[in-house]
């Protein structure tokens, strides 16, 4: 199930809103756990008892842990133990066929290993990560340990973040777990978010997604570099929108989740735009990988290496495919760059063409991101970098969405939302609700005319 499906919208989600809160305080967590695992299981229930597993799994590691240390000892081995069986569901799902196409590059035909088609569980990647930042914690006495099953299953199969986060660390929600207080201001400003979300989704990134499908195979050079922006403007849109509409669905239920994007198409360098891209992910590569490596404290030629280190798991994360590996590494080379001295190098730029720079370097890697066959990939670059005139028909389309994506351009900085700022109170109110109830149905016109476009995200 999907946010942006009539199901959801209509059914699903009203549902559980009245339930929810015609239930009883101290059961609103297991009717919460009850509805997400519904939630999850609507499309793929066989992989319910993969996620209720990695529940059971960190529930218990965590109680053995405390155990452990309440006795005197670290209990590293249950931790060791819990990550490792956590990697391991992860690796399999989603690395054991790519391992073994990998592999079969190296070795004769006689010995090539068969390659594993295996479904990828939506949302693994996500679920699992979340699972073992709580167990780490434990272990780092960071979190205190939970003893109820249902409201540590309610934190991991939480439906507004499951499938494509953000990822919630318990500890920004352990309280918030015990002892939430629901208002109707905390409501409404979640219905305001998951509205601005959902129109993201279906008014810009699906029309963005269209013209990136329409232009990459083809056109000319020009054709090329619209698409190139055409799907940086739609993965944005696509994943921020999504991120929009968990967190205004957590204010909904009680939740309040951290910032997951903060505009970072304004940002001034490569550094600037991980900290305002997916950042409970960067958060988390940097408080259980980067910082455990060493982070910039061994000096400069180790703070490069893990860098490195952390960027390619970061594409790999995102993929099992050599090209988000490359993906990875790019930025790696890049933010290795700007430790160096780009970084020194830009602040000299005026602040416009500074952004602009990051604009084009990050949009270069969408192109890196997108497309998981390497020939294809290089059928775009060439395309990309050499001089080719269009057909009447890319041109038309270019025309055509030009009017959108000058919308979507400036849909992407702070600019909107500091004019729907100044609309508080009297008449400014009212002119904000009816906005927010236009963008609702005209969302419900795109849903009746456009066909099923799933989150990018949801493949990770």
């Amino acid at each position: 199930m999907v946010f942006s499906s009539n199901v959801f919208l209509f059914f699903f989600l009203p549902g559980t809103l009245l339930l929810y809160y015609l239930c009883p305080r101290r059961f609103r967590n297991l009717l919460l756990l009850a509805f997400s695992l519904l939630f999850y299981g609507w499309g793929e229930p066989v992989y319910l008892l993969l996620m209720l597993f990695t529940i059971l799994l960190n529930f218990t590691a965590a109680l053995l842990i405390g155990r452990e240390q309440a006795a005197g000892r670290d209990g590293k081995r249950a931790l060791i133990l819990c990550l490792a069986l956590d990697l391991g569901l992860l690796a399999f799902f989603k690395y054991a066929g790519f391992l073994a196409r990998t592999l079969n590059l190296l070795l004769p035909a006689a010995l090539r290993l068969p390659v594993p088609e295996i479904p990828l569980p939506i949302g693994i990647s996500f679920y699992i990560f979340q699972s073992m930042s709580y167990t780490v914690d434990v272990y780092r006495r960071e979190a205190a340990c939970q003893r109820s099953i249902v409201t540590f299953g309610a934190y991991v199969s939480m439906f507004p973040q499951l499938i494509a986060g953000p990822i919630v660390r318990y500890r920004d929600v352990a309280e918030q777990l015990e002892s939430r207080r629901e208002s109707l201001p905390q409501f409404a400003s979640g219905v305001q978010l998951f509205v601005i979300g959902l129109a993201k989704k279906l008014l810009l990134a699906n029309h963005m997604g269209a013209l990136w499908e329409a232009l990459k195979a083809d056109g000319g050079t020009l054709s090329a570099w619209v698409c190139m922006f055409a799907y940086s403007l739609q993965i944005y849109f696509d994943f921020s929108g999504y991120s929009d509409m968990a967190i205004g669905l957590g204010r909904m239920l009680g939740f309040e989740f951290l910032k997951n994007f903060d505009y970072p198409y304004i940002s001034r360098s490569i550094t600037e735009f991980w900290r305002r891209w997916h950042i409970s992910l960067g958060t988390w590569f940097r408080e259980y990988v980067y910082i455990p490596l060493g982070g910039n404290r061994r000096g400069l030629p180790r703070q490069l290496l893990n860098l490195l280190i952390v960027w390619a798991l970061t594409g790999l994360w995102h993929g099992a495919s050599w090209n988000f590996v490359f993906w990875g590494l790019y930025y790696g080379l890049l933010l290795t760059l700007e430790k160096l001295f780009l970084l020194h190098w830009l602040e000299k730029l005026p602040n416009i063409l500074r952004t602009a720079l990051v604009v084009l370097a990050v949009s270069f890697g969408w192109v890196l991101f997108s497309f998981p066959a390497l020939p294809e990939l290089g059928a775009f670059l060439g395309r990309f970098l050499t001089l080719t005139g269009e057909t009447v028909h890319s041109r038309n389309l270019i025309l055509a969405y030009l009017p959108l994506m000058l919308l979507s351009t400036l849909g992407a900085t702070p600019l909107p939302a500091k004019l729907a700022s100044r609309l508080r109170g009297g008449a400014g109110e009212s002119l904000r609700i009816a906005y927010l109830a236009l963008l609702m149905l005209l969302c419900t016109a795109a849903l009746a005319s456009q066909s099923y476009n799933p989150f990018i995200y949801f493949r990770f």
